[in-house]
């Protein structure tokens, strides 16, 4: 058996400085220094991008202590745009944040730039209890569950 862990998600924007801010605040993530700049052929080849050059950060998610897993927030030197993420197309769909208060976290979550995708919602599940959710994005459009169970 292959020994896995989960080490982290990457996210692409335009501007990694204002991304990873809102991240921040939003979501009390934690910066985990250096800023981050590669470039080199190791990196074209890996990624399959030529003359790839990114910058940006580290972010360390909520809950998790000093190991565990991050958030990377980078942006290229030379990007593609693509149409708005929809949460049912293929590929990848969110990243979800467990919180105690939706509502307070949707609002300050909006205040900083976050869109709302859904309403806030809400199913009993039997043996479990009821999960509240709510789909919004982020100022990229990037997809982001709030959810909670009671």
């Amino acid at each position: 058996m292959i020994k896995i862990k989960y080490a982290h998600t990457n996210i692409i924007t335009k501007d990694w400085k204002k991304l990873a801010k809102f991240y921040e605040i939003v979501f009390n993530c934690i910066p985990v220094p250096p800023i981050r700049t590669y470039q080199g052929e190791w990196l074209d080849k890996g990624t399959g991008v030529v003359n790839a050059h990114l910058e940006g950060m580290q972010l360390r998610l909520p809950g998790y202590g000093d190991n565990g897993p991050t958030l990377e927030i980078y942006q290229y030197s030379k990007m593609i745009n693509a149409e708005r993420h929809l949460a049912n197309q293929k590929g990848f769909g969110h990243i979800a944040f467990q919180v105690e208060d939706i509502a307070g976290l949707l609002a300050l979550a909006l205040s900083n730039g976050a869109s709302k995708i859904g309403e806030l919602s809400e199913h009993h599940f039997d043996n479990k209890g009821v999960f509240k959710f709510i789909y919004i994005s982020d100022p990229d459009g990037n997809i982001i569950e709030l959810l909670n169970w009671s």
